[in-house]
């Protein structure tokens, strides 16, 4: 039977399902479950294996959904009468065995989730960022690129453990929005200025995109860390990613309606004076200990052409 069950794990296992292994531990007679027995539940509370009959399972499903829910294991104590763990209660679930025959069993009960999907539709430093911290922290990470929007997100299977990030510079933007708001997922942002994320947002109404999905997007991502480099912007959206799991809710599920908007971190050109979005630019070179940001290719070569003709700027806004 242990055979039979660990065979079936190691199949949801390469299946990317989740379910919660439970395995009797310690016993005390009268019990018709003995130790080394295991059973595995699913979300849904179907059994497959015996850790004990009526007066074991409905506990043990009850915390094993649990478990599945906040991901954290747990060891429960079913005592029978004139019975008890002396010396051994810190760390146990107690339940009152139910059962006239009495008996008590002790059942771990640990959960075995997939791995949280990381959405990165785009490219650019910040997603090349996001895409090694995912995978760091044990995201399954997933890049798609803009030109194949439609045909990449649609047999991912997006859905309320899965996190999108849109960093398509204006490509694609509304298209993976659109797709990605239509679909119970637990977070979700745009990379984009104040400017182009007011516009994105304008194209999503046009597309008559519900208020209530558009209140589900996070623009700017991140959390407010002051953070101007695109390394530390990825750390930002990264870290507001894991607070929004560990809460247990949408991002906007706060009772504001509408997404809240601010100005990206932005960097002068030295060159030619304009103000770039160290998000999304892609021509920087390090000077001086400093990440310095372009407009153009243009004004990165001139700037390397003779360095000390412009002077680095003291602060970024």
């Amino acid at each position: 039977m242990s055979e039979d069950v660990l065979a079936l794990a190691a199949e949801l296992r390469g299946r990317t399902e989740a379910f919660a292994l439970a395995t009797v531990v310690r016993c005390e007679r009268p019990t018709s479950a003995k130790p080394g027995a295991k059973a595995i539940i699913r979300p849904d509370g179907t059994v497959s294996g015996w850790v004990g009959g009526a007066c074991a399972e409905p506990v043990v499903v009850r915390e094993a959904q649990q478990a599945m829910r906040d991901g954290k294991p747990r060891l429960i104590a079913l005592v029978g009468e004139g019975s008890g763990v002396p010396g051994r209660a810190e760390g146990l679930v107690p339940y009152t065995m139910t059962c006239h025959s009495g008996g008590t069993l002790e059942i771990y009960v640990e959960p075995f989730l997939p791995k949280p999907l990381l959405v990165l539709v785009g490219h650019g430093p910040v997603v090349d960022t996001l895409a090694a911290l995912g995978r760091a922290t044990e995201f399954a990470v997933t890049i798609v690129a803009p030109d194949a929007v439609g045909e990449e997100l649609a047999p991912l299977g997006l859905g309320r453990d899965t996190s999108v990030v849109v960093a398509t510079h204006g490509n694609a933007d509304e298209s993976a929005l659109e797709r990605v708001l239509g679909a119970e997922v637990g977070y979700v942002s745009l990379i984009a200025s104040r400017k182009r994320t007011l516009a994105v947002i304008e194209n999503l109404r046009a597309r008559r995109v519900p208020e209530d999905r558009i209140g589900r997007l996070k623009a700017p991502a991140g959390l407010d860390i002051g953070a101007v480099t695109p390394e530390e912007i990825a750390v930002s959206i990264l870290a507001e990613i894991i607070q929004v799991r560990r809460a247990g809710k949408p991002v906007s599920e706060d009772g504001d309606p509408h997404p809240t908007v601010s100005p990206m971190a932005q960097s002068k050109d030295p060159v030619c004076g304009m103000l770039v979005d160290v998000a999304t630019a892609p021509h920087r070179v390090e000077a001086q200990g400093r990440v310095v940001y372009f407009c153009c290719a243009g004004c990165k070569v001139a700037f390397e052409r003779d360095p000390a003709r412009y002077a680095v700027p003291a602060e970024r806004s």
